[in-house]
């Protein structure tokens, strides 16, 4: 198991039954785990957008007299600082903060049985709806565009507004079984309400998200986590899009005919001299 930040606080929060709002908490503790046991609790509730008695409760369902008891406890299993650290500048704390996730994320998959359910359910599903909004776009669009080479009916829902609903239930209509949702920070309210209509219409959910913590984790069947970054201006999604393409093998497992059309496709790709060798 990991020794970063958000892995010991992952580790924290098993096995208890949060509420919504303390589940706001936790993902936002995850987000900023380096800076968690130095923040005060009013300080933690301004950025989770909750109120401090809130933080108080929070930490008492976890078993601790407080929040002061938790931000101790957080102090004192903290490892300490690499001896390096600050003589790196802040673009290269961001890139060690991704290998960070990227190590991380090695660890989670070391139980590859959620990645290869997921696999199955996103191979039988045909049509297979793969959504992202906003931030998330660029992921559902590397995966579905790699996954059209071997699924022989993706479909991109990268666009929100009134008619995302719509096609939604146009992909059940035709035989869709499982929606594939990638979500990140910030998350629209739309991508919340879409998987909502989705399992409502007899989808089976599989999400991508941030965080165990994300709010789309209580409207997914099946949530993979991969964290993002946060050191720069704009969040950095290295660990997502890697577990994007792990998915993708995954899949790949369970279409028999997927090594056959990328054959295929070599094949007419050389024909109309469509890549720079």
């Amino acid at each position: 198991m990991s020794d970063s930040p958000a892995a010991r606080l992952q580790v924290l929060f098993e096995g208890h039954r949060l509420t919504p709002t303390q589940r706001r908490i936790a993902h936002c503790m995850v987000r900023r785990a380096a800076d968690v046991p130095f923040l005060s609790s009013v300080e933690l509730a301004e950025l989770a957008g909750v109120s401090q008695p809130s933080v108080t409760r929070f930490a008492v369902a976890l078993g601790f007299d407080g929040y002061p008891a938790l931000r101790k406890h957080l102090r004192d299993v903290a490892p300490p600082e690499a001896s390096f650290g600050d003589s790196l500048n802040e673009y290269q704390q961001a890139v060690e903060a991704e290998i960070e996730n990227l190590r991380h994320l090695a660890e989670l998959l070391a139980d590859p049985a959620p990645v290869e359910r997921a696999g199955r359910l996103l191979a039988a599903s045909r049509p297979l709806p793969v959504l992202g909004l906003r931030a998330a776009a660029s992921q559902a669009y590397g995966f579905s565009y790699f996954a059209a080479k071997v699924h022989p009916d993706v479909r991109l829902l990268d666009e929100g507004g009134t008619m995302l609903a719509d096609r939604v239930d146009a992909a059940v209509r035709a035989g869709a079984t499982a929606l594939l949702c990638f979500a990140l920070p910030r998350h629209p309210r739309e991508v919340v309400d879409a998987l909502v209509h989705a399992r409502s219409a007899g989808l089976t959910v599989v999400t991508v998200a941030d965080s165990a913590f994300a709010p789309v984790a209580a409207h997914s069947d099946l949530l993979l986590p991969a964290a993002v970054g946060t050191g720069l201006a704009f969040d950095t999604a290295c660990a997502p899009m890697l577990l994007g393409r792990v998915l993708l093998e995954a899949m790949c497992d369970d279409l028999p005919e997927a090594q056959a059309r990328l054959e295929e496709f070599d094949v007419r790709a050389a024909a109309r001299g469509l890549f720079v060798e």
